[in-house]
């Protein structure tokens, strides 16, 4: 465990994550959630963690694992074409992980999701959260509308609202 991540995450307190995801950023992203998953056949879900807990830290879990527990979690994966997509938010590593469903991940070249998560990242570098979130839905919505057009009687299989803890 190095000691410098450890303290990060230690001294990051829950409440940041609602500091730099206020309620008006919440719902502008799920307002572009909405509005993008109304191009596509996919499902976008978008989920902010402020830390790891002490235990997650001893064991090493990364910012990716992390994402990839949280996905299953929320039942990311839970969709009828296997397109879910999650945009995961670890705040004290400063880090964007997105975590595609089979279906996703086989249509989409590993290197636009990173793209998707590095532009993320500047805007959060830059204090722009809200704005970083929402370039970030609709990057992942301009992927998904390339490879899972809208269809007809398209229902909304996963919950747009961001999840926040």
């Amino acid at each position: 465990m190095r000691f410098a991540r450890a303290l990060r995450h230690l001294i990051t307190p829950p409440w940041l994550a609602r500091r730099r995801f206020p309620e008006r950023a919440l719902d502008a992203i799920e307002a572009a959630i909405r509005a993008c998953e109304a191009e596509h056949a996919g499902e976008v879900c978008f989920a902010v963690e402020a830390a790891l807990g002490p235990g997650e830290l001893w064991r090493g879990v990364t910012a990716r694992e992390r994402a990839v527990e949280a996905f299953s979690e929320l039942r990311v994966w839970d969709t009828a074409a296997n397109n879910g997509v999650l945009i995961f938010v670890l705040l004290a590593d400063h880090d964007v992980e997105i975590v595609a469903d089979r279906g996703a991940a086989a249509a989409v070249a590993p290197e636009a999701w990173e793209a998707a998560c590095h532009a993320m990242e500047e805007h959060f570098r830059a204090g722009r959260f809200e704005e970083g979130s929402v370039a970030g839905v609709r990057a992942v919505g301009a992927l998904l509308a390339q490879h899972f057009p809208a269809e007809a009687g398209d229902r909304n299989e996963l919950r747009d609202r961001p999840r926040v803890s």
